[in-house]
């Protein structure tokens, strides 16, 4: 086949006979972009081969012939079309006869007049097509016998011969669709007339969307065919040739098989690692992988190492087999204590250090000393600083001994109130020493969860969860994993997130070898730093709320004040003001003291404020400003 250009090659194009391959003989390269435009490919090399699948109409340009003027069609375009012999238009009728009598045409012609003719019998519309069968005698007057209509409901018109025009000759048939017309190839480049357009005479030049396939070219390539290139169709001649093309496997997890699915890989994307996994180094250009479908569950735990300095992340399959013991939770802040508070589940904690209560900051909030029991109610409001409301988190005391009677008396029952951003630190109080599996404690406790994996997962040698003392299962991320296996070793199977790690590969010839029994995929991915950061700043994590700002502080003026008169305190007075610093501090009851307007709170806080704790003295001074001559001068007077 000659070189033709890639519009001509479209409109004369049979869409019966695709795919056809083609080869680009002379290329075009648009400055404007070196792949494409608005999607369309839109820069050719000569010598590419080009696979054409598919051809869609976008459009048809329609053109006036006596102006040059144009406008667009829609592929759906309801008119009717009829061709014209030529661009000529005849005055009257005897004009046309005498032209066709000349160019040795033959009776009868078919003809139109682009104005309304009116007769005695009937009036007829414009560019309405008429049949000239013979020229004869009627009333006395030369006329065309004309026929008006088709099959049964014919009208015989004479018209005579001086009728006013102008006349347009037709092409005999039947007017014809848009399709219709550009599925023709006789009327390719044939006038047209159209009535229910502006002008009498016009040309119609479509315009296609050519979809093919092409070398490592990943998705289909959209071509328009007004692309100023030449081709030549070597269909016949390339049975041999094989288009290669990629596929991410973002792509074969959408498409959902077939698997298993023998790759190859073409491209491993640019970027810091995600796992600190042995397999991830195989990852790389020519390596031939075996897809075998999606994993199961979909579902991973996000997990961190507890009591080490440099924690390490992992994450968990759903599927993993090992045993898990719960640990105590550990809470840094009372807000921490309300967020791990469940309705239905009672959550009791230990005071891990000693916490004084601020009288300037929280007027009425209790101390804690290291120790104390505590049970968590709920949260509720006070009058903190300037007379403002401030969320607290109410908790009960317990006694001291966890086997002693927890339920006393409504009289006796001591409530604390600590303000959210109260950091004292808590452990908490468990007694639960089932082992559980992965699912079934996920099933019965929140997230996030402190756990001991006390039995390795048997199908997992080299599980490395059982080696540290605890885990902080983070997260539940629901993410579609593929199980991929190296085709040089089938039996090292794992999981590939496409998501994070989207491969380019292209399917391999062969069949793949599947291992005897079920995969034996790898159940715990160690997660490199990195990437743990970046899953924490995903939209799963972002519903997380950050905890309550503290209160502003006094200034540093009020500080100096109260400085000052700490100066003006006697050496007795100052010993006794730092005793409780230099001896051991006393148990949780010779604590209990009921002291005066200790909180203004809230009808709806229950409990009564016997037994209150008292407050850290206002006149202490906290900074490094104590008179330590003094209190040792002091010291040996008391012993």
């Amino acid at each position: 086949m000659e070189p033709v250009s890639l519009q001509d090659f479209v409109c004369a194009l049979d869409p019966a006979s695709l795919p056809r391959v083609l080869r680009v003989c002379s290329g075009v390269y648009f400055q404007g972009s070196i792949y494409e435009i608005s999607g369309n490919e839109c820069s050719l090399s000569t010598g590419d081969l080009i696979k054409v699948t598919c051809v869609r109409l976008q459009k048809v340009v329609c053109e006036n012939l006596g102006t040059g003027q144009t406008m667009e069609l829609a592929p759906n375009f309801q008119g009717n079309f009829s061709p014209l012999t030529g661009p000529q238009s005849y005055e009257t009728l005897e004009d046309l006869v005498s032209a066709t009598t000349q160019s040795s045409k033959q009776l009868p012609i078919c003809f139109m007049s682009t104005h309304r003719i009116t007769t005695k019998a009937r009036v007829v519309p414009q560019e309405q097509p008429l049949k000239l069968e013979a020229v004869e005698m009627h009333l006395g007057t030369c006329c065309a016998r004309c026929v008006l209509g088709t099959g049964a409901q014919q009208v015989i018109l004479h018209l005579p011969l001086s009728q006013k025009g102008p006349f347009w000759e037709l092409e005999p048939g039947p007017p014809r669709t848009l399709l219709q017309v550009l599925q023709d190839p006789a009327l390719r480049d044939t006038i047209l007339t159209c009535p229910v357009l502006p002008w009498h005479s016009l040309t119609l030049m479509p315009q296609y969307e050519v979809e093919a396939i092409m070398h490592l070219r990943r998705t289909i390539v959209k071509i328009p065919s007004t692309l100023e290139v030449d081709v030549e169709d070597i269909t016949a001649s390339s049975q041999h040739i094989h288009f290669i093309q990629p596929l991410l496997l973002s792509e074969a997890l959408a498409r959902g098989g077939p698997f298993p699915l023998p790759t190859e890989i073409l491209e491993v994307p640019e970027g810091p690692p995600i796992f600190l996994s042995p397999w991830l180094s195989s990852l790389r250009k020519g390596q031939r992988l075996c897809i075998y479908g999606v994993a199961s569950p979909p579902w991973r735990f996000l997990a961190s190492t507890k009591g080490r300095k440099v924690p390490r992340h992992f994450m968990i399959s759903g599927a993993y087999q090992g045993k898990l013991r719960r640990r105590p939770r550990e809470f840094p802040t009372a807000y921490d204590l309300l967020g791990a508070l469940q309705p239905g589940q009672p959550l009791r904690v230990v005071a891990t250090k000693d916490c004084e209560g601020d009288g300037l900051e929280n007027p009425g909030f209790m101390s804690l000393a290291m120790g104390d029991r505590l049970e968590v109610l709920g949260s509720g409001q006070a009058l903190g600083v300037q007379e403002r409301d401030m969320n607290v988190l109410v908790c009960q005391r317990l006694s001291d001994q966890p086997g002693e009677e927890e339920y006393e008396e409504a009289e006796d029952q001591e409530q604390i109130l600590l303000p959210l951003h109260f950091s004292g630190g808590f452990v908490e109080e468990l007694g639960d020493g089932r082992r559980y599996s992965l699912q079934d404690l996920i099933a019965q406790f929140p997230l996030p969860c402190e756990v001991k994996v006390v039995a390795k997962d048997a199908s997992h040698p080299d599980d490395p969860l059982p080696s540290f003392l605890g885990l902080r299962l983070e997260e539940k991320i629901m993410e579609p994993f593929l199980v991929v296996s190296l085709d040089s070793n089938p039996e090292m199977c794992f999981e590939v997130p496409p998501r994070w790690l989207d491969l380019t590969v292209v399917e391999a010839e062969g069949q793949p070898s599947q291992p005897a029994g079920p995969l034996p995929v790898v159940p715990v991915e160690e997660l490199t730093e990195a990437f743990y950061y970046h899953l924490r700043k995903s939209p799963a994590f972002e519903g997380q709320a950050p905890p309550p700002r503290p209160p502003k502080s006094k200034g540093l003026s009020g500080q100096k004040k109260q400085v000052s008169k700490a100066k003006g305190v006697k050496s007795s007075e100052a010993f006794e003001l730092q005793e409780p610093s230099l001896m051991p501090k006393p148990k949780r009851k010779t604590l209990r003291k009921v002291i005066k307007d200790s909180c203004n709170l809230y009808s709806e806080i229950p409990g009564r404020k016997k037994g209150l704790r008292p407050t850290k003295p206002i006149t202490q001074d906290t900074n490094d400003e104590h008179d330590y001559e003094e209190i040792l001068e002091q010291f040996p007077k008391t012993l």
